[in-house]
């Protein structure tokens, strides 16, 4: 049984030849912890904050510009609403595929659910009908029904995201991803792949046959 998460959605969609290198032959390329290292903090911290950790000493450990972001996030009307989970596991099955991720978040107020996805850099440029906001949406409905929201949180230019789970909105994302994992499942790795040269920051570059 064949099992997806968004990461692997968006890879093979953006880049097939990248899919190939990194979940077939499974070959890790090292990257710049420092492309990171700011949102793996707040992340971090989030998690501990919200389980009702003492977090004291962790505050004290920030840089200005982490700790400015950390008091957007708090400040943040949906961070602010009743705890349900965080770093949450959750998966379902659509069609003949498993699909699955973990959010940051899941908050609720007396009306709805809302998962929360915290953005230290940009957000989707089509937000809703970015991978991690299908999946997770889909995922999420068998668990809590459909009174869901899905909040991206844009923590650079302190901005929120919301987009509202419909019955629509359900039957296209199960469509849609569906129809992705088709495409991965039914591919001819390698000789049929392509390759969408979108190279520049792609960390196989260097063993990439453009």
């Amino acid at each position: 049984m064949n099992s997806f998460s968004p990461n692997m959605l968006k890879t093979f969609a953006s880049c097939p030849q990248k899919y190939y290198f990194k979940y077939i032959l499974k070959i890790s390329m090292p990257q710049k912890s420092s492309l990171y290292e700011k949102g793996k903090k707040v992340h971090a911290l989030a998690n501990y904050y919200l389980r009702g950790d003492n977090i004291d000493k962790f505050e004290k450990t920030l840089n200005s510009e982490e700790l400015q972001i950390w008091q957007t996030l708090k400040n943040n009307e949906f961070f602010k609403k009743t705890y349900v989970a965080s770093e949450y596991n959750l998966s379902c099955k659509t069609g003949d595929y498993w699909i699955g991720g973990r959010l940051d978040a899941l908050m609720k107020n007396e009306n709805n659910y809302y998962i929360l996805d915290y953005k230290t850099g940009s957000t989707p440029k089509n937000p809703e009908y970015d991978f991690q906001t299908m999946v997770y949406l889909l995922c999420a409905s068998k668990m809590y029904g459909n009174n869901l929201k899905f909040v991206y949180i844009d923590l650079k230019n302190n901005q929120n995201c919301v987009i509202d789970f419909t019955p629509e909105k359900e039957r296209e994302y199960n469509k849609k991803i569906i129809e992705i994992c088709d495409k991965i499942t039914q591919a001819q790795f390698p000789e049929e792949i392509k390759h969408s040269k979108m190279c520049e920051y792609c960390e196989y570059q260097k063993i990439c046959i453009c």
